[in-house]
């Protein structure tokens, strides 16, 4: 296997701060003053981005956190009050059918998808949270899903909500509007570890991305893939389809690279692709 890295190119953004670092690109939701609420522009700043390293298997993993210790308080309707009641009702409408096909798109990322959640994590940023592979809230974080106390609908989140915690705990948190802590999040099986301060919460997302990399990049989409399938395919079908990824992956590059390293009691090159760069590169 070889060992060079491809030149990524990033999308400019204005809501966002977006790095590449040692084959992960950091994600910041970057809106502050608005706890980092989304608006249009991040929607589709978020998808353009993830777009821009889909097909590139340098990229290992994709870690998205917000700006000034809070995650995302959800979605930003504030600029959408206009005078024409048609015309406000289609803009309401593409935002929030926007804002679900871009969960949908981060949802199915072929790379390992972190949330790093503090602060608000609220609405959409709720949303967000379900629909990563790994999440590591703060203690003392808040999670909750207040649509109905505004007298909305969680409209694009649901479906992912209840994939992620099960039908009856999204009926009490949907219906009322519970706030939770991280704690409680884990407990439910939203969240796969709590930390207690900052530095703990770097320190698991370094062992958790030191994990990531030495794993097989196309493996793991592949992984991904067959996992992202199970309920919406048939059971025996799905059994075949496991079984062409299988053979596909033991007889491609990256299973030759694997077996031969394990035989010869050595690190495979995906880990070591990434012992000798710079800290960053864009």
């Amino acid at each position: 296997m070889m060992n060079t890295i491809k030149k990524i190119n990033l999308p400019e953004c204005q809501e966002l701060i977006t790095q590449i670092k040692k084959g992960v690109l950091f994600i910041t939701l970057n809106r502050p003053y608005k706890k980092n609420a989304m608006n249009l522009t991040l929607v589709n700043e978020l998808m353009l981005t993830v777009k821009s390293v889909e097909n590139n298997t340098d990229v290992r993993a994709i870690v998205l956190q917000g700006a000034e210790n809070n995650f995302c308080s959800g979605g930003d309707i504030s600029g959408m009050n206009i005078d024409s009641q048609s015309q406000q009702e289609n803009i309401i409408w593409d935002f929030n059918r926007t804002f679900g096909k871009m969960v949908t798109l981060v949802n199915h990322a072929p790379q390992v998808v972190i949330t790093v959640l503090e602060g608000a994590v609220l609405g959409g940023g709720f949303g967000l949270a379900c629909i990563s592979d790994i999440a590591i809230a703060d203690v003392n974080a808040k999670f909750a899903m207040p649509e109905t106390q505004l007298g909305i609908v969680p409209a694009q989140i649901a479906p992912f909500v209840v994939s992620r915690i099960g039908l009856t705990q999204t009926r009490r948190l949907s219906l009322i509007g519970e706030k939770i802590s991280g704690s409680e999040a884990q407990a439910l099986g939203l969240v796969h570890y709590v930390t207690h301060s900052q530095d703990e919460m770097s320190e698991k997302l370094q062992t958790v991305l030191t994990q990531i990399l030495h794993c097989a990049p196309q493996a793991t989409a592949l992984t991904k893939k067959l996992i992202l399938q199970v309920g919406l395919v048939e059971h025996e079908q799905l059994l075949d389809r496991s079984a062409d990824y299988f053979s596909q992956s033991l007889q491609g590059k990256e299973g030759k690279e694997g077996t031969s390293a394990f035989l010869q009691k050595r690190l495979p090159s995906w880990v070591n692709k990434y012992s000798d760069l710079n800290s960053s590169e864009k």
